[in-house]
């Protein structure tokens, strides 16, 4: 089964952002056999719900992160994905150094159309910085999504 992790730092805006509307662009999709995507954050604090900006901006997309608990990214769970991508350069570097074995896996979301951009966070800000991060997240998901297939199908990790 081919699995897919979005990394942000808290892990409560940008990935759980990223995880939900990449299942639903799967499901749109519906490319073959079932998938995992999940999200961490680079300093998660374990256990914490998603941010009020990220849900109220899933709700009015018709998708619901209210389950989401936030949780680090660590060497165990780096080895269970294919593709792990992060929403800042920083966190892919970081990422790299510290978990040399997984760094071949490791890609800036905005990688996956030919980019070098971050998605800023939103975190603390007003809406529409939510409804912004959440917009490029998804254009660079849909711009993206058969090189995040790709490398995510044919990964050689175990």
């Amino acid at each position: 089964m081919p699995a897919v992790l979005f990394v942000c730092t808290a892990n409560i805006c940008r990935s759980p952002m990223a995880v939900g509307l990449f299942k639903r662009v799967l499901e749109d999709k519906n490319p073959e056999g079932d998938w995992q995507v999940e999200s961490a954050g680079t300093w998660g604090l374990d256990g914490e719900p998603a941010a009020a900006g990220s849900l109220a901006v899933m709700e009015n997309k018709g998708i619901d992160i209210s389950d989401h608990r936030a949780r680090s990214v660590d060497q165990d769970l780096l080895q269970v994905f294919d593709l792990i991508l992060t929403m800042e350069s920083g966190q892919k570097e970081s990422m790299r150094m510290e978990f040399p074995e997984s760094s071949d896996k490791i890609f800036l979301l905005s990688e996956m159309v030919g980019q070098k951009q971050d998605v800023d966070d939103p975190y603390g800000g007003v809406f529409s910085e939510y409804e912004n991060a959440a917009e490029e997240i998804e254009e660079f998901i849909l711009s993206g999504f058969d090189a995040i297939i790709h490398r995510a199908a044919h990964s050689n990790s175990d």
